[in-house]
């Protein structure tokens, strides 16, 4: 009966030791499993920021394509206005040199 007792004793202790194993394992089993959903949430966190700045940057992409356009444009008419200014300066000096040169003489008839 004694050796029946020690053998129980010592299943009932392998059995504890390895239920504690087990507790333990299953500890580091919910750790690493929280650990990991703890990493995906900053994962989707870091995507979701991610695909936020892409959006920015293809809407700025347009909006600089558009800014480069009207830049262009207005370019093109401050060289079409340019041309038209100097034409009329050129036109203005000239009516004037055609109306001095006409006045000249006529001065000279009348002193």
């Amino acid at each position: 009966m004694r050796r029946r007792m020690v053998a129980q004793s010592a299943r009932g202790d392998a059995l504890d030791a390895a239920l504690e194993r087990l507790s333990r394992a299953l500890d580091l089993l919910e750790q690493t499993a929280e650990a990991r959903l703890e990493a995906e949430s900053r994962r989707a966190e870091r995507d979701e920021a991610l695909s936020v700045l892409e959006d920015d940057r293809s809407r700025l992409a347009v909006e600089l394509d558009g800014a480069l356009a009207r830049n262009r444009s207005l370019e093109r008419a401050a060289e079409d206005v340019s041309r038209r200014l100097e034409s009329a300066r050129a036109t203005v000096q000239s009516l004037l040199g055609t109306a001095e040169e006409s006045g000249k003489p006529a001065a000279r008839e009348h002193a």
